[in-house]
């Protein structure tokens, strides 16, 4: 497993679906910034002009009749598929996610315990409250300021870890030996 970080307002997205996971999915991606979805309720599919232009495809209905080839056709037109709750069916898998603006904590199991991922973005949500979309806010600015006036990526590590233990926001890390 990669996890990456997509920007979903970049990405045509299809979420096919109806019912409780189909709404939990759509909160989701529309958290995440996706701007270009569109939505199918079953009986209604995307047509293969609407696939073509997909690049990630969402199908929470996952014991309909429907799912195999609908998949397929993502697939074969670029798109990754995501089939709700089946790990070994999907390209991608979903990690729990903790927003505070734009720190964005994701924790994986790979799809072996979306149960486990969960609690601990639920521990992780007690260590990183609110306060931390205005630390990342302050650091952003910070960081843009540093790189206008010449800074390279070294100093900018530096000044960031600085500011942090300045701040007391994380605890010291043991050194390595």
């Amino acid at each position: 497993m990669l996890p990456i970080v997509l920007d979903l307002g970049r990405c045509d997205i299809v979420l096919v679906g109806d019912g409780a996971a189909a709404k939990r999915r759509r909160q989701l991606l529309a958290e995440a910034g996706a701007t270009r979805l569109r939505l199918f309720r079953p009986p209604q599919l995307p047509a293969e002009a609407e696939l073509a232009t997909a690049r990630l495809v969402f199908i929470t209905d996952r014991a309909a009749p429907y799912v195999a080839d609908l998949a397929k056709r993502a697939r074969a037109s670029g798109a990754l598929v995501h089939i709700e709750d089946e790990p070994a069916r999907s390209d991608l898998h979903l990690p729990a996610v903790l927003r505070r603006g734009h720190l964005t904590i994701a924790i994986s199991t790979g799809g072996a315990s979306p149960a486990l991922a969960v609690r601990l973005r639920q521990a992780l949500d007690q260590w990183f409250g609110p306060e931390w979309r205005d630390r990342t806010e302050e650091i952003a600015a910070l960081r843009r300021h540093w790189r206008d006036a010449g800074a390279d990526a070294q100093s900018l590590k530096k000044r960031t870890e600085d500011l942090i233990e300045r701040r007391r926001w994380l605890p010291r890390l043991p050194s390595r030996s």
